[in-house]
């Protein structure tokens, strides 16, 4: 018999009310994947790094709302060719 086990890492929780997550905290979590910077590093590599940091959450952002404004007008598309102009409307009021 083993004494290996599973190690899961750290697990982090995030709720919302009546809602999904907004595109910042998705750029946000993103970023934060993609980039750490350690605690013990010179001042001006942390200072850089957080400058380098912003620049991608930025880029990652503005790619998530270009992502969700092309389903949206795919959505729109589709429900405007069954014939669902008031549902169309609705998903372009969004």
């Amino acid at each position: 018999m083993s004494d290996s086990f599973i190690q899961l890492g750290q697990i982090e929780v995030h709720t919302t009310n009546n809602k999904g997550h907004d595109p910042e905290f998705w750029a946000q979590q993103t970023t934060n994947k993609i980039l750490g910077i350690s605690e013990n590093a010179p001042e001006h590599v942390k200072l850089q790094a957080e400058a380098f940091k912003n620049h991608i959450y930025s880029i990652i952002l503005s790619n998530i709302n270009n992502a969700i404004d092309s389903k949206k007008v795919t959505m729109v598309g589709l429900l405007t060719k069954q014939g669902h102009e008031d549902m169309a409307k609705i998903i372009k009021e969004l």
